[in-house]
């Protein structure tokens, strides 16, 4: 029954992307043609030529796009739209070039080229409000136990309460756990809330008389002998066995898998900047932003620099090294806020808050965050993102390294201007502790949406503990 309403659901999206493709190519066609926003009117091919695009080359193109970023698949375990939104993206993205390098093959040049771009920009905002409505209206049914998963858990130690428990605090899921099976000892026992409910040796009786949807294997690794004849007896029935491992416990991150060969590898930390489409897209998101930037603050930039010479000696722009992306040092780029000072002092002392080097100048460019935007030009240059962990000096990575832990994953992606942990406070003589679970936080639950939602609290929160 599940299966099947996967595939009515399946068949509605396909539907619904259709109609949601053919209105984007409706409002794109009016807004070139009907308009003169986007240039003269002149001469165009008539509405009937790009219905014909539209049936032949538009909607395949995006239908098989769909299907190849996984659009279709179940998202039952996804609390939030910004990963179905990154997808959209990405394929809008995809499908411009692709539609373009169409035209180019069947030399059309007489095609709206900025009608296939308007295209992809109504296509991403329209596909991302069906898709939220949709996973809304898919989650609401399941919080009132409808369209339900039953998943039995076999196992009887702490990991098989935890999920247990983690299944009944979250009904958005749309899980309903049918029962807990353990060793025979400990039936009738309720740890957690969990009550166990039958011992391992029924396994093959409850799932004949029974229809489960699921089977979760959660034994502890003492008894991972004992798998081999589970997985047996669920695919006996034809039920797929999914097994939580006991080591999970080791993972300090959501893992993924790569494949040698055969041979499965467990990837301890997902990365989602790793993947090359969203290096790719947070590279193009950096360099536009920067070059915005500078020039909106480049009148700001002008000012500050006059200001730095006119009121203390030395240079305008402060040179610092910093360790960056996989642990590259990098100069980093500001304005100077300090009196000059001798550089082995400058590598190992900490700003404080009424800190007697700082310039009359430097206190008030601090304080707001000015003498910051030379960093841009480090964004223009591939040294730093404008998003992600504040870069720290050489001297003080080797002693962070090694007191506090993890602390070396904020380098698995570009340093920021700005960051997670800095729009929680974590700036300036604050916890290293927390400010890195800040960053890794950010390293693994990277998307566009978290880059904005940080940019935009960045600009309209202020941090006390920026001095």
């Amino acid at each position: 029954m599940i299966r099947e309403n996967q595939r009515i659901l399946n068949v509605l999206l396909v539907l619904l992307d259709v109609l949601v493709v053919s209105i984007s190519l409706i409002c794109s066609f009016w807004l070139r043609f009907k308009t003169t926003l986007f240039g003269p009117l002149g001469g165009h091919l008539g509405y009937q030529s790009y219905l014909i695009f539209l049936l032949l080359a538009v909607i395949p193109v995006y239908l098989i796009l769909y299907f190849a970023f996984g659009l279709y698949k179940p998202r039952r375990t996804y609390k939030n739209i910004f990963s179905e939104a990154t997808q959209i993206i990405k394929v809008n993205i995809v499908a411009f070039f692709v539609l373009v390098s169409i035209l180019f093959i069947i030399n059309q040049p007489d095609f709206s080229r900025i009608m296939l771009f308007l295209l992809a920009l109504i296509s991403t905002f329209f596909g991302i409000i069906e898709r939220f409505a949709i996973r809304s209206i898919l989650i609401r049914m399941r919080i009132n136990n409808k369209n339900l998963k039953h998943i039995l858990i076999v196992g009887d130690n702490e990991l098989a309460f935890t999920f247990a428990n983690k299944i009944k605090a979250n009904p958005y899921l749309g899980f309903s756990i049918g029962g807990i099976l353990g060793r025979p000892e400990h039936i009738g026992e309720e740890i957690q809330g969990c009550k166990i409910t039958g011992s391992f040796n029924e396994l093959d009786n409850l799932l004949e008389n029974n229809r489960f949807d699921r089977v979760v294997l959660a034994i502890p690794l003492k008894y991972y002998y004992k798998i081999n004849e589970l997985v047996e007896s669920c695919e006996k029935v034809g039920i797929k066995a999914e097994i939580i491992p006991d080591y999970i416990r080791y993972f300090p991150a959501q893992p993924s898998v790569d494949m040698i060969e055969d041979i499965p590898i467990i990837n301890i930390r997902y990365v989602p900047l790793d993947d090359g489409f969203n290096k790719f897209l947070k590279a193009l998101s950096d360099y536009a932003i920067a070059i915005i930037a500078i020039v909106i603050t480049s009148p700001i930039m002008i000012v500050t620099a006059i200001a730095i010479k006119l009121t203390s000696r030395g240079p305008i722009i402060f040179k610092q090294e910093r360790i960056g992306y996989n642990s590259k040092p990098f100069m980093m780029y500001k304005f100077r806020s300090m009196r000059v000072q001798n550089p082995n002092e400058e590598k190992s002392e900490w700003t404080t808050r009424d800190d007697p080097r700082k310039t009359k100048v430097g206190e008030f460019i601090r304080k707001t965050s000015i003498d910051e935007l030379p960093q841009f030009f480090n964004v223009l240059k591939g040294d730093m993102s404008v998003v992600g962990p504040r870069p720290e000096r050489p001297f003080f990575v080797e002693q962070f390294k090694e007191s506090i832990p993890k602390y070396m994953v904020k380098h698995q992606v570009k340093p920021g201007l700005t960051g997670w942990a800095q729009i929680h406070g974590c700036r300036g003589d604050t916890s290293i502790k927390k400010r890195i679970e800040y960053d890794i936080e950010y390293v693994e639950n990277w998307h566009m949406g978290l880059d904005l939602g940080i940019m935009i609290k960045t600009v309209l929160k202020k941090n006390p503990n920026a001095y």
